[in-house]
């Protein structure tokens, strides 16, 4: 926290998902490393990561530096419970994360946790996954349950998710349709390739959607296979939190139309991963504006735009975590498209739309889509989906969330903020603005009452209009007001 240097900037403190307050004081007033110090190490690892501070006391929402009298006491006691590994599963600490501050003659301990990769989660506490694993949630540490431990377990040990045998599963649990329309599809993209020749069964096989396990003797569908191209009652019987949704809503929230068109798994198609997107890519882009551009002698119907929309829709599926609660479920609304997928990333959302690394969940998955030629080759993805979309004027967010359920999302909103007069032109970005304009004073859930709409609807266009400099916030969140700048 090395934007801390005086007592003010204790005092404007607050705890967020990445900061926690201790004041380990310990029982001799000397310092002591408080035991609820854990937790929070366990939660932040298994987050995003985050900052403790230890010397900070809070009363009644307020912050005051206490101090710590022997800094280096507890930092000693900090290493040497950390690298035990009957209390902490892993040590993700260096001598670079832990340091001293001195403010006004008092000691200030700030301990940076870094986010633990994939492959160290989880992190947790006295030898117990089960019981002493923690996350992040809002501004406190909240214990896991065993199915979001399994996950994290799961995650740890399959670098691909997708290629697992399911036993009892196959070529009777396929749509046959699903698989030569696909085969077909391959044939147009590819027409010289090797495998168009061979059977059904022998095409799985080579496309890794049928695998045999030598060493345990087992053979049939992966989880790839029936995703792809299996049948709506056994892909339920496989992957039986399964669901994908695309909804098409319409500019009045209050009307009591809730969408203008739906597909979702109900009986009338397959519901597999690979008719849901032959469904859903064709409405995604069915009312986009097409300029008149010739590539030789033809016309050129595709755009950057919607070469973004299609990757996003790709990205969503193959990056899934189909042993999560989440559904699938893609959104076209007048102000933008959102893509949300089961599971958390597994590459930090900075990192994966800056592109060059990538850790994809189902490779399977992945690699079937590129050979239709849909999808990007790894880490490149997002940021495609990213200038495509940019190039159309639109703005991008990308977070994943564990709530209600672990997900990861894909904002993608038209840009909206001026017109050629000057004039806010985005709906309810220049709503929110208007209304701060003639009282800077309402706070989110007020302008939300106002507008009728959720909270976080609020929140994503106050940060909006922060991020493009209209809006900047005065004071603490409860008691400050919000500052309307000029261009």
């Amino acid at each position: 926290m090395t934007n801390i240097h005086t007592l003010e900037d204790i005092a404007t403190l607050s705890e967020t998902l990445g900061l926690e307050c201790k004041l380990a004081a310990g029982r001799d007033g000397k310092g002591q490393l408080p035991a609820d110090f854990w937790p929070t190490y366990s939660a932040f690892a298994n987050s995003r990561g985050g900052v403790i501070l230890l010397g900070v006391q809070e009363k009644q929402g307020r912050f005051s530096l206490q101090g710590v009298s022997e800094p280096e006491r507890v930092i000693t006691d900090l290493f040497n419970t950390v690298n035990n590994p009957q209390k902490v599963s892993i040590n993700l600490l260096s001598d670079q994360d832990v340091s001293i501050l001195t403010i006004e003659g008092k000691s200030l301990v700030t301990v940076s946790v870094p986010a633990a990769h994939r492959k160290q989660k989880p992190v947790y506490l006295n030898g117990n996954p089960f019981q002493g694993t923690y996350r992040r949630l809002h501004d406190g540490d909240r214990r896991c349950d065993d199915e979001t431990v399994k996950r994290m377990l799961a995650e740890q040990v399959e670098d691909s998710r997708d290629s697992r045998i399911l036993i009892g599963f196959g070529l009777k649990d396929l749509d046959p349709d699903s698989l030569h329309a696909y085969r077909n599809m391959l044939a147009v993209h590819r027409p010289d390739h090797p495998w168009i020749a061979l059977d059904d069964q022998e095409f799985l096989q080579v496309t890794g959607c049928w695998r045999q396990d030598r060493a345990q003797e087992d053979a049939g569908l992966t989880l790839a296979g029936l995703l792809l191209f299996g049948k709506w009652p056994a892909i339920q019987e496989g992957v039986p939190f399964y669901f994908v949704d695309y909804q098409e809503q319409p500019e009045d929230k209050t009307s009591q139309t809730r969408w203008l068109d739906r597909v979702v798994p109900d009986g009338t198609w397959s519901g597999n991963l690979f008719d849901f997107y032959r469904k859903v890519s064709r409405k995604l882009v069915a009312d986009l504006k097409v300029p008149f551009v010739l590539k030789g002698n033809f016309r050129q119907d595709d755009t950057p735009l919607h070469r973004a929309l299609r990757e996003a829709l790709v990205n969503a599926l193959v990056h899934a975590d189909y042993s999560g609660r989440a559904s699938i479920l893609v959104i076209k609304d007048p102000a933008g498209f959102i893509f949300r997928n089961p599971g958390m990333m597994r590459v930090p959302p900075e990192q994966a739309l800056r592109g060059g690394e990538s850790d994809c969940r189902n490779r399977t998955l992945h690699q079937m889509f590129l050979m239709i030629n849909l999808g990007e080759r790894a880490g490149s993805g997002l940021p495609k989906i990213r200038q495509g979309w940019e190039i159309a004027g639109g703005t991008i967010r990308l977070f994943d969330s564990f709530e209600p359920y672990d997900q990861t999302r894909l904002e993608m909103s038209w840009g909206r903020m001026k017109d050629e007069t000057g004039k806010m032109t985005g709906k309810m970005t220049g709503k929110v603005f208007d209304l701060l304009v003639s009282n800077n004073a309402l706070t989110v859930s007020e302008l939300a009452a106002k507008l009728e709409k959720s909270e976080s609807t609020i929140e994503r266009a106050i940060r909006e209009l922060c991020k493009l400099e209209r809006l900047r916030r005065v004071g603490s969140r409860k008691s400050g007001h919000w500052e309307v700048l000029d261009d």
